[in-house]
């Protein structure tokens, strides 16, 4: 078994840069699990625990996705899942004019046949930056997060998505590449 998904990698872009490495200097003293930055990305299909035999079966579907042209993501507003009394994910907003999303649609297409029913979850283009264990000042955190919530938009050019295994070690997830599909 392994543990895979497909992602589109994400290279930090300065202002993004500037604002992550703020945001973990100002919630230094929260319990919040930091994205390595060698492993940020966009999630747009999570396979989890999938046989070997069904792993190869997907990265050969998921070369039937040709038609997609390069496109550009830019980041927008900084923002949390889960309510302000128990945020538990701190993510920067998409925006993509609806390419991440119909590239996430045509990959849950793909692998159905597979045996991958296609959730029903709404799609919702995002960087995950951290997931939040305990905060020790909820109202400081709020109030990080109010004042970093609209960043300068930044635009970064894609033109591939990754098949990606995630390896779970005691420092965090490794991931590896298992196939890349160029646009």
């Amino acid at each position: 078994m392994k543990r895979i998904f497909a992602a589109v990698k994400i290279e930090l872009q300065p202002a993004i840069h500037k604002l992550f490495q703020q945001l973990k200097q100002h919630l230094s003293a929260d319990k919040i699990k930091w994205v390595e930055e060698e492993n940020l990305h966009i999630t747009l299909k999570f396979f989890g625990e999938t046989p070997e035999d069904k792993v190869e079966a997907i990265a050969v579907a998921l070369k039937q996705i040709t038609t997609t042209l390069p496109f550009e993501i830019a980041f927008g507003q900084l923002g949390i899942f889960g309510s302000s009394y128990n945020p538990r994910v701190v993510w920067l907003g998409i925006e993509d004019g609806g390419n991440l999303s119909n590239l996430s649609e045509r990959i849950k297409e793909i692998v159905v046949p597979l045996g991958f029913p296609n959730d029903r979850q709404n799609f919702v283009p995002h960087l995950t930056l951290g997931r939040i264990n305990a905060l020790t000042d909820k109202p400081h955190f709020q109030h990080v997060i109010d004042r970093y919530r609209t960043n300068p938009f930044e635009k970064q050019e894609t033109d591939k998505f990754i098949l990606y295994e995630s390896i779970l070690t005691p420092t965090g997830p490794k991931y590896k590449i298992i196939e890349t599909y160029k646009f």
